[in-house]
């Protein structure tokens, strides 16, 4: 059984999500009543298992219902990305027969809400290493001291899903991930005003000695790119609905300027701008990019499905030690596709679209925030050399 994008999503909530995305935007407000209209959906059990009380959706239909989500509310897409990392994570390692993800879905199906604090000031390393120090608390948890930045949800989340590093040169993983609940030792500060990507409300959390049980740690790992399951499944889940929500964005975006360009007329020359070359040239490249981005997208997705489920589909391949190259790869290319196709259609639409007023306009801002997702672009670029030509100064055969 599927989960389709078009009967989770009809067209009259999408309305709605569209008509509330500019107030919020305008207000730097979070979308609390496309919350809860996707609460009522079932949005939040999505990704646990069918047999577990979930929807059983795969990866591949909720990047679709993703991108569907995003070409009316682009916020609320990238917001309600962060649980569906999470729970995407759960599955990929339960997929695969890993322990401890179980409370995850439990966590989902009784409907909390769950986040993404991994993302810290100054550390590239993101996911593979952290600047939080997570001290035992002599129960077999812990308790993290740090700064998360870009913590969406930030208004509403229930649960964390947290890294923090374990002090000691001695310590065999020295990395352990878990998730925390909202106390008095988790603040969340009121900093976030931004260019784009308003309604997100990412903002910045202190720990201050947050409590991770014992119960809630995931797993614990080694410091830098690894093959934990879990781990594995937050970056794909996260680099691949991060394109999912770029591309349905950009996709909004060519069907706007394909209705601008439609009733628009040129004065001058007494044509529609759908019959001047020029607009047809930039509208068409528009959509042969996001062509591209889409198919992409869906062949990792449906790549990344398959890994221990047992049934690949045909055609399906397991990148091996190429994996976050390619995750990675399709983020950066799906983003940069996305800002070129909504910068084609700002051309091709013309200058009543620079006002505020416009949903283009804004669409124009919050196709932006993908440059500072990781993986970035010199990250992306790195490791693609690292790839082909080794470490800077490594020996090399004459």
């Amino acid at each position: 059984m599927t989960v389709d994008a078009v009967a989770l999503l009809p067209d009259p909530l999408l309305r709605s999500f569209r008509e509330r995305a500019a107030v919020h935007d305008r207000e730097n407000t979070f979308p609390r009543d496309d919350l809860e209209d996707l609460r009522e959906l079932g949005y939040l059990r999505l990704l646990v298992p069918r047999e577990m009380g979930g929807f059983g959706a795969s990866l591949l239909e909720a990047s679709r219902i993703q991108r569907r989500l995003a070409g009316a509310a682009p916020a609320t897409a990238l917001a309600m990305n962060m649980h569906l990392v999470i729970t995407g994570a759960a599955l990929h390692a339960h997929r695969l027969g890993a322990e401890g993800v179980e409370p995850i879905f439990e966590y989902a199906l009784a409907g909390r809400l769950l986040a993404f604090g991994i993302s810290e000031p100054g550390n590239e390393a993101m996911l593979f290493d952290s600047q939080t120090v997570a001290r035992s608390d002599g129960q077999g948890g812990y308790l993290l001291e740090g700064t998360k930045i870009f913590t969406s949800l930030a208004p509403v989340w229930d649960r964390l899903v947290v890294h923090g590093r374990i002090p000691g040169d001695d310590v065999d993983l020295p990395l352990v991930l878990g998730s925390i609940e909202r106390t008095e030792a988790v603040e969340t500060l009121e900093d976030w005003d931004t260019h784009g990507m308003r309604a997100t409300q990412s903002r910045t959390t202190r720990l201050h000695g947050a409590r991770l049980a014992a119960e809630d740690v995931i797993t614990r790992t080694p410091v830098g790119p690894n093959t934990d399951p879990f781990v594995m499944g937050i970056f794909g889940a996260f680099e691949l609905l991060l394109a999912s929500v770029y591309t349905g964005l950009a996709e909004r975006a060519v069907e706007l300027g394909t209705q601008i360009a439609s009733r628009r007329r040129s004065a001058t020359r007494g044509i529609v701008l759908a019959d001047d070359p020029d607009v047809r040239r930039r509208l068409a490249g528009a959509a042969i990019a996001l062509d591209g981005s889409m198919l992409q997208i869906e062949k990792l997705v449906a790549d990344l499905d398959a890994l221990g489920t047992g049934t690949s589909a045909p055609g399906t391949v397991d990148h091996g030690p190429r994996w976050f190259l390619q995750l990675s790869g399709v983020k950066h290319r799906a983003t940069e596709a996305a800002i070129g196709a909504v910068d084609q259609v700002l051309r091709a639409s013309g200058g009543a679209h620079f006002s505020r007023t416009s949903e283009l306009e804004r669409l124009s801002r919050d196709v932006r925030a993908g440059l500072y997702h990781p993986s970035d672009e010199e990250s992306v670029h790195a490791s693609y050399a690292r790839a082909l030509l080794g470490e800077i100064g490594a020996d090399r055969e004459e």
